[in-house]
């Protein structure tokens, strides 16, 4: 990540090399990085079952960009080289990204079906719905440059609040679940 730094840094100094320096903001205290967790990103939908739905559209989609981006991530890593370093150190990272993607893809799709077997009604339509509007946020329009593309695509994190979303989320599910278990085994023996 720190070749994307000095390419943006790089970059913003072509652009802005007549306006004045700006000053570093100060570093985050524990309480505000708590508060940047929390919020929810643009666009996101706020019931749980939806939002994790729309994480894991938005992490299927940059996983599925992998290989076409790779290509000008490539390029960028080796044009904005930081001495002493090597691009497959770099690289390796954007291997390592996607193994842990896949990860928590896997704890993500965990808590919708666990929420989708506790719910009393169906909800994977609406799920799915939440999955494509996540996915949505990779659209670009034909005056996105590929290397903007790449840059953004090389800088996206996921957002923190998606994890402790679904844990919260399947926890509570699988309680749930396991309490309509009990009602309707209660029911059938009353019968």
């Amino acid at each position: 990540m720190i070749p994307l730094a000095i390419a943006l840094a790089l970059f913003a100094q072509d652009v802005q090399a007549d306006a004045p320096t700006a000053t570093a903001p100060a570093p985050a205290t524990a309480g505000q990085a708590d508060a940047a967790d929390d919020r929810w990103p643009t666009g996101a939908p706020r019931d749980d079952y939806q939002f994790v739905a729309w994480c894991y559209g938005a992490l299927r989609g940059y996983l599925d960009m992998h290989d076409e981006m790779i290509p000008e991530v490539t390029r960028i890593e080796k044009q904005f080289r930081k001495p002493g370093t090597r691009l497959e150190d770099d690289m390796k990272v954007y291997a390592d990204m996607q193994k842990d993607g896949r990860r928590k893809l896997a704890q993500f799709q965990s808590a919708l079906t666990a929420a989708e077997k506790a719910s009393v009604r169906p909800i994977s339509a609406i799920g799915a719905e939440a999955v494509k509007q996540g996915r949505r946020i990779w659209v670009a329009g034909p005056e996105v440059t590929k290397a903007r593309k790449a840059q953004e695509w090389m800088s996206w994190a996921l957002p923190a609040k998606c994890e402790t979303t679904a844990a919260a989320l399947e926890k509570r599910s699988l309680l749930a679940a396991a309490a309509l278990k009990t009602g309707d085994e209660a029911e059938t023996s009353e019968r």
